[in-house]
């Protein structure tokens, strides 16, 4: 009974940290069970905080801290990019699917940590950098989001090529709300997928939207009812793994050049791996698939 107590106490003063450095309002998580079980149904590979599935084509990655929210320590991410980094080079790997709980994807940075940290620490333990590093990812990531995707959770989500969300997630930049402001990308990716007047407007104020304002200005792909956010996220995967991996990749890489260079510069980088993609034994195969009327058969070559 009294560890019960304990438990429950720590699991209190959690939501009460939480909702006092902005990153989930107090009203927000009053009834949720953040003492939940971890979700590890049928893992081949379970670590402390990630659990990864592989059913091939596709690979599913889960955060697992659930009485935290997800919140993103230095572990945590140590053991994603690890595990991530993994299943990139795995050729049997298609798609990757990222998701949290059904509760948050990610309610932000660990504050704890983030309060302990000196300037000096954190250019030296280059921490910021993993989220580079899952965004130069090959293999196509989907983000599966449900619940809160804050700080550093939503600069996560943004790091990913696609975002399948609940009609319960809520995305949002409040570090405004602890003195600081997003330093993973947010002020980048988020002004560049919702404009300069919504970017100005949730970063300085601090303020969430719902996954559907997300779907419309562009920040998300798909909204699906919340018992769908995995299955959906997941069916999603498995369309892109069904493709050609050789031009799925070089498609993937073709659209962030978008992002990042001129349209000159982009057309020219398209064209280069277009002429790429039809020199691989894949278009090959897909060009006399449809000429035979068969289904193609990609090898990633």
């Amino acid at each position: 009974m009294a560890a019960r107590a304990a438990t429950h106490d720590a699991c209190a003063e959690n939501v009460t940290l939480l909702a006092l450095v902005g990153h989930v309002p107090t009203h927000h998580v009053q009834g949720l069970s953040l003492c939940g079980g971890n979700v590890t149904k049928s893992a081949q590979f379970v670590s402390e905080l990630v659990v990864v599935e592989r059913d091939e084509p596709i690979a599913v990655v889960l955060l697992n801290r659930p009485q935290q929210l997800n919140a993103l320590s230095d572990e945590l991410m140590e053991q994603l990019v690890a595990a991530l980094q993994e299943l990139d080079e795995d050729e049997a790997v298609r798609c990757i699917v990222l998701g949290g709980s059904e509760r948050a994807f990610a309610a932000g940075a660990d504050i704890a940590e983030l309060a302990a940290a000196t300037p000096i620490s954190m250019y030296k333990d280059r921490r910021i950098d993993r989220w580079d590093t899952i965004r130069n990812l090959r293999t196509p990531l989907v983000a599966a989001v449900s619940g809160y995707c804050l700080g550093g959770g939503c600069e996560l989500a943004m790091a990913c090529d696609l975002i399948v969300a609940s009609e319960t997630a809520r995305f949002g930049q409040p570090e405004i709300n602890l003195g600081v402001l997003p330093g993973a990308g947010g002020t980048q990716r988020l002004t560049r997928a919702v404009g300069k007047a919504m970017a100005m407007d949730m970063i300085l104020t601090g303020r969430m939207i719902t996954a559907e304002e997300a779907r419309e200005l562009g920040l998300v792909a798909r909204v699906v009812v919340k018992e769908a956010w995995l299955r959906e996220a997941k069916r999603l995967a498995r369309k892109i793994a069904a493709k050609g991996p050789v031009s799925v990749r070089l498609a993937k890489e073709s659209i962030d050049k978008a992002f990042e260079a001129s349209l000159s510069v982009g057309l020219e980088f398209e064209r280069r791996a277009f002429y790429l993609a039809r020199a691989s034994e894949d278009a090959t195969e897909g060009l006399t698939a449809f000429l035979e009327k068969r289904k193609p058969d990609f090898k990633g070559r």
